[in-house]
């Protein structure tokens, strides 16, 4: 049964993972993939924000035999740096345990980790510059148009699986075949992003430290930059595309976009040479969620990673969720082989929670990130998060490191136990009932009855 033929729509970091680990599993796998193999040929070009890659990731890396060749490629990040506008920054860690840390990483170099790997089996083949137009549900085919020859052509695979990103075609083809109810939205965000970057040194060194998540935090607009192995830094400036008093439309000329940067951002602006002429060559991208459901029809197609559930990029966790469906998939295929129907339904039934819940998360810390970070309330509740991790590394999560370091744990219930978790720390602080000068016993005992209580009365109002 193994002989099965198994398509997949889309060969980025979701999709290349996937069909490694079910060439692993025996299957005949093709690929097909519309754009021109990236190890080949340049096709970043301000497409994509840089990778945060932690533990849900790591997990499935391991699952494929690829996470040791994948960390070769991180650059570790132990926390945020905050710049304020005079050019002081301040630390925030990400844990108070040792050693856990997220990860920058070059999506174009895992990707091509992915491919390469990829190519070492025989069962496994992967076309380029091939274009999906459509899927006809009811025969199982996928229809091609070739970038090269510019002729159509058309594939039948005994399952097929989108793995096509927040555009995917096999997901349009569930609505507009209209074979079952399909519900979908895409809520994008009033903001949106454009990269630019801090060059290397002239000996080739990071200019800035290397070791953190860099963040200018403005209120209603953030810049950020994560670390290349080549000593360059990927910088990301997040900002209305029309609202507010700074946004992308009225940034029109060299001389709004230097003074822009001059008033929010100097020290980044003085590491960012011909900043006006990046800007206006780089794209500006959309920042989305995408809901859907079912991710399936019958036992026959599967949509998995952006494709059924795009996040924006702000819990560093688009990539993770994505192979995280591949650790949760192959779960399945161990108990249910070859059974895609059962394999799928019970797939959603227990993804579809936590995949929600990621995209909740994300959008919220999207706030966090440009505007609560600099709140005095916020770094307090920080401070006993820290300090209540390194005195009881294995009785205190935060929230965070719930979602990003407990890989064993749903996005859902990170979610869940981190909200309230917040909510007891904001409330004690601002009634004053806890500090952070306080024991670290005393302040563990208090946050845990009264995360308790919060998490008895969300129930009892069925808010989860």
């Amino acid at each position: 049964m193994k002989q099965q033929n198994i398509l997949i729509i889309g060969a980025g970091l979701c999709g290349s993972l996937l069909a490694l680990r079910l060439a692993q599993r025996g299957y005949n796998v093709t690929v097909y993939e519309s754009r021109p193999d990236l190890r080949t040929t340049d096709i970043s070009a301000g497409r994509s924000i840089n990778l945060a890659l932690s533990d849900r990731g790591f997990k499935a890396l391991r699952l494929a035999g690829v996470e040791d060749k994948a960390r070769d490629i991180c650059i570790p990040m132990i926390g945020r740096l905050m710049h304020d506008k005079e050019g002081n920054t301040f630390p925030s860690n990400y844990s108070g345990r040792k050693g856990e840390h997220i990860n920058s990483i070059s999506r174009g170099d895992l990707n091509g980790l992915l491919l390469t790997e990829a190519d070492a089996y025989d069962n496994l083949t992967i076309h380029f510059n091939m274009e999906c137009t459509r899927v006809d549900l009811d025969t199982n085919t996928a229809f091609f148009i070739n970038h090269v020859t510019k002729k159509g052509f058309n594939v039948e695979a005994d399952v097929i699986f989108g793995t096509d990103g927040a555009g995917s075609e096999l997901r349009k083809s569930y609505y507009l075949e209209r074979k079952f109810l399909f519900s979908y939205s895409q809520q994008f965000l009033t903001h949106g992003y454009k990269e630019l970057e801090i060059p290397a040194s002239k000996d080739g060194k990071h200019q800035i430290s290397k070791d953190y998540l860099h963040i200018w935090p403005r209120g209603d607009y953030m810049l950020i930059a994560l670390a290349n192995l080549d000593g360059s830094f990927t910088v990301t400036l997040f900002l209305s595309h029309e609202e507010g008093e700074h946004n992308f439309k009225d940034l029109s000329s060299d001389e709004k976009i230097n003074d822009f940067f001059l008033q929010q951002f100097p020290d980044a602006l003085r590491l960012i040479p011909n900043i006006a002429e990046e800007f206006a060559n780089n794209p500006t991208g959309a920042l989305g969620t995408v809901k859907c459901s079912p991710w399936y029809y019958k036992g026959k197609t599967l949509l998995m990673g952006d494709a059924a559930h795009a996040v924006v990029p702000f819990y560093g966790q688009g990539m993770n969720a994505s192979f995280e469906d591949v650790t949760v998939l192959d779960g399945f295929i161990e108990t249910y082989e070859n059974d895609w129907e059962t394999i799928f339904i019970s797939y959603q039934k227990a993804r579809k929670a936590d995949a929600d819940a990621i995209g909740e998360l994300a959008e919220e810390n999207y706030y966090e990130m440009r505007d609560h970070v600099a709140n005095p309330l916020f770094k307090e509740k920080r401070k006993i998060e820290m300090t209540l991790e390194q005195q009881f590394p294995n009785d205190y999560f935060s929230k965070y490191s719930l979602v990003t370091f407990n890989e064993n744990i749903g996005y859902h219930e990170a979610m869940t136990r981190g909200r309230a978790q917040d909510k007891a720390i904001l409330n004690m602080l601002d009634d004053g009932t806890i500090s952070p000068n306080d024991s670290p016993k005393d302040l563990l005992e208090k946050v845990k009855k009264e995360t308790l209580a919060i998490l008895q009365d969300d129930k009892v109002a069925g808010l989860h």
